[in-house]
Order: C-alpha cells, then sequence, then structure tokens
C-alpha cells in the first residue's frame, strides 16, 4: 500500500445496501483507494444485518487504516421504522470507528451533491460521473451500486471541508469566549 498523508473511509449507510469507499489524500490531492458495497439483503433478521455491517466496516477499517471517518447523515422521511433502522446502520459503522479512535464527521446528502457537483439536488448518476472526473476513475471501474459512489462522494465532501480555513473560532458558550479571549474582554 502506499504511504498516505492522511486516508479517508466515508460510508453511505443503509440496511440492504451500504456503500463504502476509500481516499488516500497524498500532497493534498484525493486518489480512489477502494469503493464497493456491503450486501445486506440476504439477511433476514435486522439485528444479523447490523452485526454484518459491524464485522464489514471493522474489516475495512483494518484494511485501509483510515484515518478519518465521513458518513451520510440520515435524512428524515416520511416512515419512521425506515429512518430508525437506518439511524442503527449508521451507528454500528460509528461504533466500528470510534473503538479504534478515528475521527468521525457527518455531511447531509443535500452537502455532499452541493461539493461534489454545484447542485444540492443533483441525481446519484450526476455524482458518481463527477467523481469519475475529479478522480480520473476508468468508467468500467465504477460500481454499478450507486451506493458506493455515494460513499466516496462523502469522503471527498470531507477532503474539501477539511481543506477549507477557518475563519473563525468555534466556541461552546459567551464563558468560553470570555475564557480564550480574557486581554480583550472588559469587566
Amino acid at each position: 500500500m502506499q504511504d498516505w498523508d492522511k486516508v479517508i473511509i466515508g460510508i453511505d449507510p443503509g440496511t440492504n445496501v451500504m456503500g463504502y469507499g476509500v481516499l488516500g489524500i497524498k500532497h493534498h490531492k484525493p486518489e480512489l483507494i477502494a469503493m464497493g458495497v456491503i450486501l445486506l439483503n440476504k439477511f433476514d433478521d435486522h439485528y444479523l444485518r447490523l452485526r454484518r455491517i459491524y464485522e464489514r466496516v471493522s474489516g475495512l477499517i483494518e484494511q485501509y487504516l483510515p484515518d478519518e471517518m465521513a458518513l451520510e447523515a440520515p435524512f428524515y422521511g416520511k416512515n419512521v421504522q425506515s429512518m430508525l433502522k437506518l439511524g442503527r446502520a449508521q451507528g454500528v459503522a460509528m461504533a466500528a470507528a470510534l473503538i479504534r479512535d478515528i475521527h468521525i464527521s457527518e455531511y447531509a446528502p443535500l452537502k455532499v451533491k452541493q461539493a461534489i457537483t454545484g447542485n444540492g439536488g443533483a441525481a446519484k448518476e450526476q455524482v458518481a460521473e463527477m467523481l469519475r472526473r475529479i478522480l480520473n476513475i476508468p468508467r468500467e471501474s465504477i460500481d454499478p451500486h450507486l451506493d458506493a459512489t455515494d460513499a466516496l462522494g462523502v469522503a471527498l465532501c470531507h477532503f474539501y471541508e477539511s481543506q477549507r480555513p477557518t475563519t473563525h473560532r468555534q466556541y461552546k458558550s459567551w464563558k468560553d469566549f470570555v475564557a480564550r479571549n480574557a486581554d480583550k474582554v472588559k469587566r
């Protein structure tokens, strides 16, 4: 395996198909390492699916040794049960990273599409095509499951976000602000 400055794993949570994409960063340039899907519909029991997600995500972490994980945040739909199952799948993937002290970030689907295509309402096919062009991926290497390219998009979105300069400090409260700026605050 190459010597990367940073490795980012992107996850598109799902209970039937979970996508993953792995990016290597070298000299501030992202490059595809791997992408694929974890097929879960052969398991009838939801808890067996969760176990499989944990096992496979743990295996991917052991294989690619990511420094950071980026997940697509579930969006609220009309079916509360589906949302609950999706949240559990995301939580299990997060647990696989947390147990190894891997930093986790979440991104809304709209944010990912905006970062990759410039259009928050872009179709999955548009995201896949832009990723192919940005990362110079041969057309035949694009996984037919768009969950894989969605996960790769989350990883690339995270890379872009991590490259942005911070324009302001993050404060937890006014008390935190005052504590960090004691020399500038009149009492």
